[in-house]
C-alpha cells in the first residue's frame, strides 16, 4: 500500500487528478471506476480544468460509478447521476453511451443490480476511485458487508444517513435508506484502487485502515489484501496513524 499524505484538502485532490488524468493519458480506453460525496468534488473540477487546459481525451474511457441512491427520479438533483454529469461528465469530452452508474430508479432493484455486476464482469476497472466513510465503508458497504460481496441491494445505516442528510437539506428523512452498489469484491477486482481521504473526521478509519485487523467491521480494511492500493490523504486524516 502506498501512502501520499499531503497537506490539506486541495493538495489531496491536485494529488488525486494528477494520478488519474496521468492514467487516462498513458490509456485513452481505460475503465474508471468513479465516486461521488464531499471528497473527490475539488478533484473533479481540477480534471474538468486539465482537459481543457490540455485536452486529456475522455472520448473512448468508460467509467462506472460506485453506487446509486434507490428510489429518487433520474432527473433528482441528489442522484449520483446527476452528480456526475454536473461535477464531471458534462465538462469533458466522453460519450454518454461510456457513461455507467446503477438505476436507482428503477422497478427491479435486485435484478438492476445483478446486471450491473455481469457489466462489472465484462469491464474490468483499470483504476478505481475510492473515498471512505466515518464507519469506514466504502461504496455503500457498511460495515458487517461480505468481503466477497457483488453488486446488491443495500440498507444505509443510520450513520451514513445522518452524514448525508447536509446533501438533502439537512432533513435526514429525505435520505434514502437504500442504495445499490458495487460490493467489496467486486471492487477487489480492480487492477489499481486509488482512496482520497481528508479531514479529522476520517483520521480513526484511515489509522484502521492501515494499521488494523482486516476485518469486516471496518469494510475499507479489506484494501491491504489488494496488490496495488494508493492512500491520498491529508495531514489529519493521517494524523493518528504511527508512522
Amino acid at each position: 500500500m502506498k501512502i501520499i499524505r499531503v497537506k490539506d484538502y486541495q493538495a489531496m485532490s491536485e494529488a488525486a487528478a494528477k494520478i488519474i488524468s496521468e492514467a487516462v493519458r498513458e490509456n485513452p480506453q481505460i475503465n474508471l471506476g468513479l465516486a461521488t460525496g464531499g471528497s473527490p468534488v475539488k478533484m473533479y473540477k481540477l480534471l474538468v480544468a486539465d482537459h481543457q487546459a490540455n485536452k486529456t481525451v475522455y472520448k473512448d474511457v468508460k467509467s462506472f460509478n460506485l453506487d446509486e441512491y434507490l428510489g429518487l427520479p433520474q432527473g433528482h438533483p441528489q442522484t449520483y447521476h446527476t452528480f456526475m454529469h454536473e461535477n464531471l461528465f458534462n465538462h469533458i469530452d466522453i460519450k454518454e453511451e461510456n457513461i455507467f452508474v446503477p438505476d436507482g430508479d428503477t422497478k427491479d432493484p435486485k435484478a438492476t443490480a445483478a446486471q450491473y455486476e455481469e457489466l462489472l464482469e465484462k469491464n474490468q476497472i483499470d483504476l478505481q476511485l475510492l473515498g471512505i466513510g466515518t464507519n469506514g465503508h466504502i461504496g455503500f458497504n457498511e460495515p458487517g458487508s461480505s468481503f466477497q460481496g457483488k453488486t446488491a441491494v443495500v440498507d444505509l445505516t443510520p450513520e451514513t444517513i445522518t452524514a448525508n442528510a447536509r446533501y438533502f437539506e439537512g432533513n435526514q428523512d429525505l435520505v434514502p435508506t437504500e442504495a445499490i452498489s458495487m460490493g467489496i469484491g467486486s471492487i477487489m477486482r480492480a487492477k489499481k484502487i486509488l482512496l482520497i481521504a481528508s479531514g479529522a473526521n476520517k483520521a480513526k478509519v484511515i489509522k484502521g485502515l492501515v494499521e488494523g485487523a482486516i476485518t469486516e467491521s471496518l469494510p475499507a480494511s479489506v484494501l491491504q489484501n489488494h496488490p496495488d492500493v494508493t492512500l491520498v490523504i491529508d495531514e489529519a486524516a493521517a494524523s493518528l496513524l504511527s508512522k
